[in-house]
């Protein structure tokens, strides 16, 4: 096996040989996809990083690894800082790197399947100031060194049943219709996966912990739909499911559709869609319209039937992890369990509701220090002792059929008190996640409005994360889903603009990080509702809060508490136990009673 310095010559060699003074190589796939198949983890084959977002930039003479606050200590730990310079997104950039140090006449090289056209025209741009080019390649020259590269997914498509999508795949292929209609569009371009799955009532196993099948769609005004998928996914079930109006065809003859489009008019999204289609659709002679993918606002705005699942989800789940959390307080203080034995034990607890499909990413179970890594991946190396007398922090979630989960819990793990700093952190950290919980706001407000709730208590000590509040959930499908953010606005973060509309479910995590110490996060997943307010002059909403599992109180500085926010806790446990009482027994429930007691 070829070490990380051995790829990097590789690859350098091959892009000698190619004419190519460097190269770009972000974590991506033909979709713009978060999560990646295994064939696609090309950064990580490459560097070492195994974070879900990050490029790399590849000079003939120098090279940097770009991630954002979430990875500062990862990408240290796991990517050799002798052949990587590291910096830190958004402060700057892949393009803003390689315009610094490239010269006049030098051409770097990019793969228009796994970028976004708008980083693509703002990457050469930045090169042509300096007298450099961007140029895209006929083939990603990664591929040609990584030798032992896995093939894409041949995992199966399968029928996601009408009882828990809530709408019939004929809906949703008229309501796309009349919004093409409405923008005057013969088509629409479905590249990312969540979105056709969502349109088509559709689900796979190509992308680990989130149930999509590779494919695209071209959906058209007339209602009809084109679906391009490699045929051995396709079954007979599928072709019933999907009915005559959707057109089935090998994913091979996407880019020969797109340019046969010469003198009508498309509808592409830039954030989501590849620049490579955009260039074959300008090759055809189509007129582009710029313009976001029609099943990102329906597919966040859950329907009755969705949001009815995802509560039985989340009771089925919380039960599970209450399991899990009560095994803990009993094994974790005597010594002996790890990172890695806690999170098959959480597995495990899962597994016994039966219904559990997968997880909906890989749990990060996060002991002392390692909890100070937000976005913290386990491995034989890394696992560290959950030890006595120090903070564990353990964010997990699963995919069942009727919804998506997503949990963070943060404990303490005895026999002693814990530290009064720990306590005065989780405590703001909780006070924090109460204000955002029990906000209430105009219909349509943006994500960023709302993400100093959360901060409020931390920023008053000082004191920050450098993560999001809150991301959108989806339905059976991405545990990381848009449009909707609740985060800071700065650097033009994606959907921290987009307004919060009714049936958007999102995380609520504020979270404390000490590097080299310990973290600290709480979450829940909430739904936005319609909020009647006596004299409001407008529609408000607010959060229906669908998370229930206990949260240490090991950890809480009751002097730091208000009224209203001991209140909070004593109505969230008192539903906590009445949700997940009836699903316990024995000492699970007997340790469900005591972590659920008023303060």
């Amino acid at each position: 096996m070829l070490t990380h310095e051995a790829r990097l010559e590789a690859l350098r060699a091959e892009l000698a040989r190619r004419g190519l003074d460097g190269f770009v190589i972000p974590i991506s796939d033909e979709h713009m996809s978060e999560y990646v198949g295994a064939y696609a983890q090309r950064l990580g084959w490459l560097t070492g990083f195994g974070g879900s977002a990050g490029t790399a930039v590849v000079l003939a003479d120098k090279a940097a690894i770009f991630v954002d606050g979430r990875y500062t200590i990862q990408v240290r730990e796991q990517v050799d800082g002798r052949l990587y310079e590291y910096q830190s997104v958004p402060q700057t950039s892949p393009g803003a790197w390689l315009a610094a140090h490239v010269r006049p006449g030098m051409v770097i090289g990019y793969d228009a399947w796994l970028h976004a056209k708008p980083w693509a025209d703002g990457a050469a741009a930045a090169l042509k100031a300096r007298g450099a080019s961007l140029k895209a390649v006929d083939s990603n020259p990664l591929d040609a060194v990584w030798e032992d590269q896995p093939a894409p997914s041949p995992a199966p498509a399968v029928p996601h049943a009408d009882q828990y999508a809530g709408q019939s795949v004929a809906e949703k292929r008229a309501q796309v219709a009349q919004w093409l209609e409405a923008r005057g569009a013969d088509a629409a371009v479905v590249t990312a996966l969540d979105g056709v799955a969502w349109l088509l009532n559709m689900r796979g196993a190509d992308v680990s912990r989130t149930p999509v099948a590779l494919s695209f769609v071209i959906a058209h005004a007339d209602g009809t739909a084109d679906l391009f998928i490699a045929p051995e996914k396709v079954n007979p079930a599928l072709v019933a499911h999907l009915g005559n109006a959707v057109r089935i065809h090998d994913r091979a003859a996407f880019v020969p559709a797109l340019k046969a489009f010469g003198g009508k008019t498309v509808a592409v999204d830039p954030e989501r869609a590849v620049a490579a289609v955009f260039h074959a659709l300008e090759e055809g002679g189509a007129r582009v319209l710029a313009l976001t993918d029609p099943t990102v606002l329906p597919k966040a705005c859950k329907n009755p039937v969705e949001q009815a699942g995802h509560r039985a989800a989340q009771s089925r789940d919380g039960a599970a992890v209450s399991r899990f959390l009560h095994w803990l307080s009993v094994a974790a203080p005597k010594g002996g369990e790890t990172e890695l034995s806690a999170a098959a034990r959480l597995l495990a607890e899962r597994e016994k509701t039966g219904l559990l499909k997968d997880l909906s990413f890989d749990t990060i179970s996060g002991a002392g220090p390692n909890a100070a890594i937000p976005h913290y991946h386990v491995d034989e190396q890394s696992n560290r002792a959950i030890e006595p007398n120090s903070v564990y922090l353990v964010d997990s979630g699963g995919q069942y059929l009727d919804g998506t989960t997503d949990i963070t819990r943060t404990v303490w793990v005895g026999p002693d008190a814990a530290p009064a700093e720990v306590k005065d952190r989780f405590t703001r950290v909780l006070k924090g996640h109460i204000a955002l919980d029990q906000a209430v706001f105009p219909v349509g407000t943006a994500g960023s409005q709302l993400d100093s709730f959360a901060r409020q208590f931390l920023w008053a000590a000082g004191l920050d994360y450098a993560h999001g509040t809150g991301h959108g959930v989806g339905s059976f499908l991405a545990v990381h889903e848009g449009p909707q953010r609740i985060a800071k606005a700065a650097g033009g973060q994606a959907g921290t603009t987009q307004g919060l509309l009714p049936g958007m479910i999102l995380s609520n995590e504020p979270g404390y990080y000490k590097a080299g110490a310990y973290g600290i996060r709480i979450e829940n997943l909430v739904l936005v509702e319609e909020r009647a307010i006596a004299g409001a002059e407008g529609p408000f909403c607010g959060f229906e809060t669908l998370t229930f599992v206990p949260i240490d109180r090991a950890l809480v500085d009751l002097d730091l508490l208000t009224p209203a926010e001991r209140a909070w806790w004593n109505a969230y446990h008192a539903r906590t136990l009445a949700l997940l009482a009836p699903q316990l027994e024995g000492a699970d429930l007997a340790w469900l009673e005591a972590a659920c007691a008023p303060l």
